[in-house]
């Protein structure tokens, strides 16, 4: 069995972007979602709609507007926010409206936006 307390150091070191990474990943291998009991949880407290409104937002979707001129390195900027090979994310790049990180805090949503963004993309955060 693992050494739990090496692996809590050794998680306790990742930034937010390669936790993001690390949840994807365990998605895919596991083959569940990490978002799915959250959702749950929201259409149950959709009685609550005041109540909702007062609350912050504490999950943000990057959505990719436009690649802009850049093209190469805006899929460069893709494929370093998120787990895709070279032609998922030529795909992701080429279609508008396309989803880069979903369901990420507000402060790998703006990191991840700024870095869209230098690279020439147009982007949104949902």
């Amino acid at each position: 069995m693992a050494d739990l307390e090496k692996l809590v150091e050794e998680l306790s070191g990742l930034t937010v972007m390669e936790a993001a990474e690390l949840v994807k990943m365990l998605e895919e291998k596991w083959g569940v979602s990490a978002a799915a009991p959250v959702a749950v949880a929201a259409v149950g407290a959709a009685g609550g709609a005041a109540e909702e409104e007062k609350e912050e937002k504490t999950e943000f979707d990057v959505v990719l507007k436009e690649t802009g001129p850049k093209k190469i390195d805006v899929i460069k900027a893709i494929r370093k926010l998120t787990s895709l090979g070279l032609k998922e994310a030529k795909t992701v790049a080429e279609t508008p409206g396309s989803k880069i990180l979903e369901a990420v805090s507000k402060e790998a949503a703006e990191e991840a936006k700024k870095e869209l963004e230098a690279a020439g993309a147009v982007v949104e955060l949902k």
